[in-house]
Formats: structure tokens, sequence, C-alpha cells
């Protein structure tokens, strides 16, 4: 039978909305304006998905209503179980529909019916008006629909690929002889999610060999009595029961809506109506992918002279272009280079550069940019500076190509400007452009306003690079780099290559750009109580990091050169036993094989995982579990690292190493984690392994620049649980910390109810499990799973604790009550954490919110410390003219090249500022190591 030329895709709203909303539920899409718009851009993703690559003739997407159905009528306990619907999706669902309709698709719904209902009627009605009838949805009920030319579309989520199911497919996986059985199925088994009952203690296998000898559920109920022992009695009590619970399940196939072929025709999108949309929702990729464009079509600007007489520096420029005269459409486009009023002047002599000092010397504030050839400040040379001092004004000053000196000249009379203590200098990401001028023996001083880290102070959980603020503070969409140099890669091109008229305009609008940020950020900083912690910690901390970035440290190439070998030789042997035990040879490296081998070779599992693709799920805490009982697993688990550890540090440690200066330095990243910690790349010394033996051992390769200095590690020791000791006020604990005995020693104490000399190595592993866990929102599973005992005695290590700890149970519960007051949470410094989902009305959400409410001042306060530390020792070393150089910073460790000379003094030292730089009640301890590579000083 040949297919049918009309394909109609009906798309199950709901079940797609809460998939796609779980689905980013650890990793929240939140706009601008507070919107977590993750339901909306996954539900989006999946229709567009379908349009693109199925390309339906027809398609409409079916909702539920708010207004009970005739389940409920029948039935009123009918989804009484089911949670409340989370706020977000409440919000996300409207806009769902208008997406769907800006795609000039049909929405279906009608009051008294569900989505499936809906579907059923337009499938069976589609199939005998010859289409071919796709139902997506991963609701398995609709099982009961499929008929030849009517499929169930199963999307791919969580490790499952699509899965397009037909009739033999339904009965093999229902094990069933009949596509009427599926409601069979379902009436005999009950819905949980459904609240349908069943029969209790009826199963899959159960339900399927009844079917297989009575046909149907009434017919099964007919024959209780030829039943045995218990099922025959369950069968009898609860057969009503099970007819019923059929027929709630079964779907609707005659709602009273009319199918009209032509309303389904998919004809393509609204472009305007869906621009808008998803220029309010701020999908700015999926609106390029979609529609191919970056924002809304933008009104043809005529271009017009602008005088600056009022800057009193420069007449009319070529390059000024004016807005469009179309006023209304103002408001609503993006505004852009093209049609907004701007005025960027090329800066290229020794007068004009002069009288542009002049002007920016008479500032309060002023802000700068530097355009280079390279992302690695070390390694970059100058192209240009760009500075702006009022909105839609800018001036952009060239440097000369292969003429170091000439540009150290022009820097050089900038010298004023920068090292101002009075003028406050506003950038974008500071950080780079201080290490830049610091290459051109430039100092940048006084005020500065990093518009970067004012966001990430403001709105720690969302991104930060100016191209996102401009669009979502300014309305404003800048001149892409990549329109400038080309998309990254090996062709990619930089600025020095780059036209200097078309640099004016890029850099111009930096400046100009950056600065009408800070106007917009400041405010908010002051709104929010942030001001403070702007100033006087991530500001100065900029410096600090920019400095330690700039020191680098030295890498022993010959170390990594004589790991690499010994990796490459462990993985050799690692590989041969891998092979040993499949009995035959196959790419270990690849996931793929590696599944047919475990998963269907040797059966290592009767029902394995599926990645999203459709192949085995092969990942590490897989293979963990099946190391305890498996050697191949753990075989193959020290395969990978010893791979991983090959290519990922000791084969790329060397080269990064910079051909300036010899060293290796890190990019830390102040604007990246939403606790306030430093993150940092190339290389990422926070992931540097260190809970193996061969992990540990890269520590060895890093060491002293010179003979004459050796490495200082120093180390907060258990900061977190100190500082939840302080900010709990918890008597117990403060005392254990107070007088020095160990903690965890002294919670198993407690916990066990032994005495503390009791207390042995496996008590002491759990208790320590306990005092890390509860601080993280661990749950009594959980913890019963860490630490490999039952559910049961897990909570009563649980209950035990808060019972000996309560200032610490008081403590979790008051953030609780705080967050849910202020739907945020604060570190000791005022950081804050905002946790919008604290009210949510589903309790997965809700929890997760409640355990970033505990968590955040904890991490957020151990963030702080370390900071205020910094900045501490880097002010005292600087007044001191040290030799030494601080040189690393890794979760609560700063690691310093100590010329030995200073070795004493900075023995003496570095604790002592590590340990008051935020005075706490209890002593915060600091150990201190030394030694000719990082592995013994650590």
């Amino acid at each position: 039978m040949s297919k049918p030329e009309k394909s109609l895709f009906l798309l199950d709203a709901m079940a797609l909305i809460y998939r796609a909303h779980f689905a980013f539920s650890k990793n929240p899409r939140i706009n601008s304006k507070g919107l977590n718009t993750g339901a909306p851009f996954g539900f989006t993703n999946s229709l567009y998905e379908i349009i693109d690559k199925k390309k339906p003739t027809h398609i409409a997407v079916a909702f539920d209503t708010s207004a009970p159905t005739f389940r409920h009528e029948q039935y009123e306990p009918y989804k009484a179980n089911r949670e409340e619907t989370p706020e977000d999706i409440k919000i996300g669902t409207p806009i769902i529909k208008d997406i769907v309709r800006a795609f000039n698709i049909p929405v279906l719904e009608l009051d008294g019916y569900e989505a499936d209902d809906v579907i059923g009627t337009f499938a069976k009605k589609a199939a005998r008006q010859g289409f071919e009838v796709f139902m997506m949805t991963p609701d398995k009920d609709y099982g009961q629909l499929v008929e030849e030319n009517i499929y169930l579309y199963k999307p791919a989520f969580m490790g499952n690929s699509v899965d397009v199911m037909g009739v033999p497919e339904i009965l093999a996986k229902w094990d069933i002889e009949r596509i009427d059985q599926v409601v069979d199925m379902l009436g005999l088994q009950g819905d949980s999610v459904d609240n349908i009952p069943g029969i209790p203690s009826v199963g899959p296998k159960t339900a399927s060999k009844l079917l297989k000898q009575y046909g149907t559920v009434e017919n099964i109920v007919a024959h209780a009595h030829e039943l045995k022992g218990k099922m025959g009695e369950k069968v009898a009590e609860f057969g009503a029961q099970g007819i019923l619970s059929k027929e709630l399940a079964r779907i609707e196939i005659n709602v009273p809506l009319e199918f009209v072929e032509e309303d389904m025709k998919y004809t393509g999108p609204d472009v305007e109506k869906l621009t808008a949309i998803f220029e309010e929702l701020e999908f700015r990729t999926t609106l390029k992918r979609i529609l191919g464009q970056a924002s809304a079509p933008a009104t043809t600007p005529k271009p017009k002279a602008v005088a600056s007489e009022q800057m009193g520096l420069f007449g009319d420029n070529p390059a000024t272009i004016a807005p469009s005269d179309t006023q209304e459409n103002a408001v609503e486009e993006r505004k852009t280079i093209t049609n907004t009023e701007h005025s960027y002047h090329l800066t290229d002599s020794p007068a004009l550069r002069k009288r542009l000092i002049k002007f920016l010397l008479r500032q309060d504030e002023i802000c700068f940019d530097t355009e280079t050839d390279s992302l690695e400040p070390i390694e970059a040379n100058l192209v240009g500076l760009s500075f702006s001092y009022q909105s839609g004004e800018a001036y952009y000053v060239p440097t000369p190509p292969d003429d170091k000196e000439e540009t150290l000249r022009i820097v050089e009379e900038f010298r004023p400007v920068f090292e101002s203590e009075t003028i406050t200098k506003i950038a974008q990401n500071a950080k780079y452009d201080v290490q830049i001028l610091k290459n051109y023996q430039v100092e940048v001083r006084g005020p500065i306003f990093d518009t970067m880290l004012a966001h990430y102070l403001i709105d720690p959980d969302t991104r930060h690079n100016m191209d996102v603020l401009a669009e979502n503070y300014l309305n404003y969409t800048p001149v892409s780099i990549t329109e400038l140099i080309g998309k990254k890669g090996s062709k990619q091109g930089n600025m020095r290559d780059v036209p200097v008229h078309q640099v004016v305009e890029y850099a111009g609008e930096d400046a100009d750009i950056t600065l009408q940020l800070k106007k917009s950020l400041a405010p908010l900083l002051t709104e929010g109580d942030l001001k403070k912690l702007f100033n006087e910690v991530e500001i100065p901390l900029m410096h600090v990091l920019a400095d330690v970035e700039y020191n680098g440290v030295k890498i022993d190439t010959e170390v990594l050169a004589a790991m690499s070998k010994e990796l490459e030789e462990e993985s050799r042997v690692a590989r041969d036993e891998i092979f040993s035990m499949a009995g035959e040879e196959f790419n270990v490296a690849s996931p793929k094989q590696l599944g047919v081998i475990l998963f269907e070779k040797l059966k290592l599992v009767d029902k394995p995982k599926k990645t999203k693709t459709g192949q085995y799920a092969t990942g590490e805490e897989i293979l963990s579990k099946l190391a305890l009982e498996h050697d191949i697993a753990k075989r193959i688990l020290e395969f990978r690292e010893y791979q991983k550890l090959k290519s990922t540090y000791v084969d790329a440690l060397p080269t990064m190493i910079s051909p300036i200066d010899g060293l290796v330095h890190t990019d830390y990243r102040q604007a990246v984690a939403a606790t306030g910690r430093l993150s940092s790349n190339n290389p990422n010394l926070q992931n540097i392994p260190i809970r193996t033996s061969k992990g540990r051992e890269i520590r060895k390769a890093f060491i002293p620049r010179t003979e004459d200095h050796v490495l200082m590690a120093a180390d907060y020791s258990q900061i977190e649980l100190r500082i939840v000791a302080a900010l709990a006020e918890d008597e117990s604990m403060m005392d254990a910390f107070r007088s020095g005995r160990d903690i965890h020693s002294t919670t198993a104490s407690k916990v066990f109810g032994v005495p503390l000399e009791e207390v042995d190595r496996d008590m002491r592993r759990k208790a320590k499990e306990v005092n890390f866990g509860l601080i993280y929102g661990i749950s009594a599973f959980g913890l019963a799973q860490n630490i490999g005992i039952s559910r049961t005695e897990a909570q009563q290590m649980i209950t035990a604790y808060f019972n000996e700890f309560p200032g610490v149970k008081r403590y979790m519960d008051s953030q609780v009550n705080k967050a849910r007051e202020f739907t945020y949470v604060e570190t000791i410094l005022g950081r804050r954490r905002y946790l919008r989902d604290i009210h949510s009305k589903n309790m997965t959400v809700r929890g997760h919110a409640e355990r970033n409410a505990i968590n955040a001042p904890i991490q957020g306060s151990a963030a702080d410390m370390i900071k205020v530390a910094m900045i501490n020792i880097h002010s005292w070393m600087k007044a001191e003219k040290l030799k030494s150089k601080m040189i690393m910073q890794v979760h609560d460790e700063l690691v310093f090249d100590v010329h030995k000379t200073e070795l004493d003094l900075m023995k003496s030292e570095i604790p002592e500022l590590m340990r008051n730089a935020i005075p706490m009640d209890i002593p915060m301890d600091v150990e201190v190591g030394i030694g000719e590579n990082w592995l013994i000083a650590h």
C-alpha cells in the first residue's frame, strides 16, 4: 500500500511543556525580566524540529483546559494526587499558545475534554481522509489509538532516541495481541499519575498473562473464580474498580470539534508576530535559527551629519548616522548602529589626541576599551583605544602596526588619564583592559566601574556579556565581532586586519554602549545594597586577579613528558586487559562500541539505560556502580582516567606555555559561578584531579620559577563547616572548633553516642558525609546511597545530628524562611542569591530552591572570605615590595612563588592575613605547605 501524500502531526502540548520545563529545572533559563523561559524555549525547539526535519503538510497542537472533564464526573478522585502545576508552567503556557499561533498553527482545546481526546478524535478523522498521522507525545496511553497510518511519535528525551511506534511496536511493547487491549492493560494496572486505581497487585506481566487468557478486563472479572490464590480474591474484590479504570483510561474519539483540513495546513510562520514574541522572550539565537535574522527588520535610516560642538572636539564626521524619521517604529524596533544617532570619531594625529586628552581630564567619569590582536592578554598587541564620556559620542585612537615604540609613546600620552585617582574609569570586563595597558607599563588607577561585574552582582544567574546587557537594558544590538573578523576557528582574523573606518564604528560603539550601561546598572547596585561589595571586594579583586594572571606559573615540561609516556603505557595495559575480559578487540574510547560489549555481549545488566541518541549509556556513574561487581568496568574507568589525564592536562599544559615568558597564565573568571566562587580557564585549575594518585601527580609539574624560589600553598581547613558553625551560632560546633577537636570525630561521637576516643574510621567517614551533605541539602536517600547504609539508618543519623546540633537546624530553617520572605539569601558581605522558585507549589522545584537557600550563604561566604584575603595579601605584598608572587587560587587554597629570602616572613604573615580576612566568632584554620613543586607544597 502506498504511503499517504498528506502528513499530520498532532502535538500533545502539556506533555511536551512539562518535559521542557523539567529539562531546564536544574539550570533555569531566566531572561532579564525575571521570566523563566525554559518551557517556551524547549517547546519551541521541539515544534521547530518537527517542522524542519519532518516537514509535515499539516500540523496542530492540542492543549488541556482547566475545566473538569467527563472523567471527573465518572470518578471524582481522577488526577486528585497530581502536584500543583509549577508557576512557571502556568505563566509559560499562554506564551506557548501565542508562539503556536504565530507559527500559523491551530490551537486545539475544548472544555470537558483532555488533549489526548482531541488528538484521538482528529487522528481518527484524519486517517479516514487519507492522512498519515503522527501523535507527538511521551504519553504511553496513546498506544490505544495506533492503527494503520496512525503512529505514536515519542520524542527523544533523557537518554532515549525518537521512537515512532506503529501497531507491531505497540503490541510488542505491551505484550498483547490486539491494540484495543491497551486500555485493558491500563485498566488492570491503573495509573498513579492520573490516580486511576486499577486492580491492586496487578503489574504488566500479570496483566499481559491474564489478557492472553481472557481477552478483556470484563472477561477476567467474569472468570475471577477460576484464578488461583490471592489473585482471584483481588480480581473478585476490585473487579468493578478495574472496569471503571479501563473506562477512565480510554481516550475519547468523538470529541465535538470539527475537523477542517485546510485549517491545519502548514504555510509557515507569521514572521512579524513570531519575531515580536522571540524578542520579548530574548530568544536571540532561536530567532536567527528559525527566521534567519538577529532582530526585527529595522527601517532604513536616512544619513545626516551630526555636529558635536557641545563636545568641543570635532565638527562633522562622515561616519555619523542618524536615526530613521519613522519615530513610531523606534519604540518597537531593536536599536542598532544603523538606526541610532551617533558620532564616532577617528583620532589619529598628535593634535587630535592632545585635544581628546584635554577633554578626558575634565570629566568625572569616562569609558574606555582596548582593541587588540589576541584574546591572550600576555601576548596581545594593542590595535587601538576607544573612549566615550557622553552617550552617542566616542573617539577611537589607532596605534601603528609593527611599531611598538610608537605605540608605547601613544599610550604614554594617555597615562595621566588612566592613572588619575579622581576620574572613574568605566569598562566591560576591565581586567582584560587593565592587563593590556600593563603590557605598556601603564597602571589603571582610581575608581573603576566594571559593567560585567556590576551585573554579576545584580543578577548572578544570567549572562553578563555586553551584547546581552545592551539588548536587555538598552534595547540595542551591537555590531557582532564576527562581522569584522569572522567566526571562531583557524580562519578567524583579528582587529589588525579590519579597515580603520570599520574599527572606528565598532570600537566607538563598544565604549559608547558600555558608558550607557553604567548609567542603567549603577542605580541597581544601590537598590540591591551591593555598592560596598562591588567597590570593596569585586573591583579590588579584579586588580589582584590581573596581577596573579600576569605573574604566571612555571610548568616542568620534562615531568609532563615522562607522565605522558607512563600514562600511554598504563592505558595500553588497561586496554589489553579489557580486550581479554571482553573476548575481542574494539575501540574502548567509543561509547557506542563499549555499550554493545557491556550490555549486548556480556549482558552486565538486564535493562541498560540509553542516551538521547539511542546508544547505551556508559557514563562514569553507571560504570562506577558496575565496577563494584565487574572488573571490566573497573578497568574501563582506569583507562578513561589515564586518557583524560593525558589529553586534558599532561599533553595540554605544555601547549599553554606563553612564548613571551615561558609561563602559563590562566584566565580567572570572576563573573561565572553564581555562588561567588572563582573559576578559571586555560588551564582550568579548579578541575585538576585530586581524588586519585595519578591525578594528584599532575601537581608535580607546577614548580618555582627560579632556583631562588620555592612554592608555598596556604589552604583554609574546613572553611565551609566553620562558617556554618558561626552563622548557625551552634554552641556544640563552635566549641569543637574553638578547642581544636576534629569536627568529624566530634560529630561521630554525638551522632553515634560514643565517647570521642571510641570513634573509629568508619564512624568518622559517615559523620563527614553528614557534615558536608547536610549543608548541601542532602536527603536521607542521598546520604544512604553515599555511605552504603539503609534509608532508615540514614534518617536516624540526620535526626540525631539535628538533636546534637540544634543551632544548625535553626539556621537552615531560618534561611529557608528568609528566602520565602525576601526571595533571596545573602552571604556575610551581602552577596545575594535570588531564589525565584522558593514559593513554587511543585515540591521538586521548591526543594531545589530551599537547598540553595541553605547552601548559597555558606559557599558564598567562603568565596567572600578568600577574595578579601587575596585583596589584603596583594596590598601587603605590594606595600612590602616583596619579590614573592601570588600565582594561583584553587578552591580554598592560595599558591605563592616565594623568594627563599622571604620564606619565613611569608609563612608567618600569609596565614594571619587569611585567618583574619573576615572576623568570625570561631577561629579560621589555615594549613601551610612548602615544597619544590605544588604536590609537595599542597
